[in-house]
């Protein structure tokens, strides 16, 4: 069994969650609030509760698969299939991460992690409790099948998260030109984190922003972004975040007026809404861009 990385790591964290609370406190920055980090933490620690409880389920899943089902057999002593795996693995991210913002299915998980109006290391801590229950765990079959072995997948997976722990800070403005142009960065993901229109839905990398730049979701950072939701939940519950998106969901389904309506609420954007009361990001720039043509006409 894969050895489990984040929680070895718990120390690491909450010593440099602290430490950078002390030098934003040290330098009078505005990105760090108490109530809001241990918020964060306890999402965090609740995350990591949970997936104690499901990762035997994911482990027989996979196993599953890799046994009965898997094309070709790829030894893990083969260096290549690391590292095929390493690139699969981020592959899969970027896209299981796109359609977590664009799928509400899914966005009733990964909105928890966005869901900070802050943006500091703690906010990395803060996660689904949902993501393993909603089939996240599903988006990497496919490695399986092509006959890497499960703790190849798990390992990368674990990899991934601990990668992109330290790009949540405002502290690293930017990194060298040639590591901004490959890696995903503390300067990519605040653009991801962001709520300004130019920002929303962008920067889905886990570690090569590379994908970004091929898939056309690429934004630079150009003004400093505004974090959090396009509508805050404001709470401080942990569990009350957690579920937030799942009750709205189940809100808009019982007071919805056809079956279409309500699977459209489940499967369709963020957002989505049968009558326009509400807005999804690409309706929010078309609204944008048909007032700036207005603004030009009138001029």
């Amino acid at each position: 069994m894969t050895p489990n990385l984040i929680l070895y790591a718990v120390p690491f964290f909450l010593i440099t969650v602290i430490l950078e609370s002390y030098v934003v406190f040290k330098q009078h920055r505005d990105f760090v609030e108490t109530k809001d980090s241990l918020t964060s933490i306890g999402l965090g620690l609740g995350n990591l509760f949970i997936g104690l409880l499901t990762k035997s389920v994911i482990y027989v899943s996979y196993f599953y698969v890799y046994d009965h089902w898997r094309i070709f057999d790829l030894s893990i002593a083969w260096w290549w299939v690391w590292v095929f795996a390493f690139f699969a693995d981020d592959f899969t991210y970027y896209w299981f991460h796109r359609i977590s913002h664009e799928v509400r299915y899914f966005w009733a998980s990964h909105m928890v992690h966005h869901s900070s109006p802050k943006y500091n290391l703690a906010a990395a801590l803060r996660q689904t409790w949902t993501g393993n229950l909603s089939g996240a765990f599903l988006f990497y079959i496919w490695i399986l099948l092509l006959g890497v072995h499960p703790f190849i997948v798990f390992f990368f997976q674990q990899i991934s998260l601990l990668y992109q722990y330290w790009i949540h800070t405002e502290l690293i403005k930017k990194m060298p030109a040639w590591f901004e142009y490959i890696f995903n960065t503390p300067s990519h993901h605040r653009v991801h984190h962001g709520t300004d229109l130019d920002y929303l839905d962008t920067n889905y990398a886990g570690i090569l922003i590379i994908w970004d730049r091929m898939f056309g979701s690429f934004q630079q950072e150009n003004q400093r972004p505004h974090y959090g939701l396009t509508k805050q939940i404001e709470s401080y519950n942990p569990a009350k975040i957690a579920f937030f998106e799942w009750v709205q969901i189940v809100k808009d389904i019982f007071h919805s007026k056809s079956l279409s309506a309500a699977w459209k609420y489940v499967i369709g954007p963020p957002g989505w809404s049968p009558d326009g009361s509400r807005l999804t990001v690409e309706q929010m720039r078309q609204q944008n861009k048909l007032k700036k043509n207005e603004q030009g006409t009138e001029d």
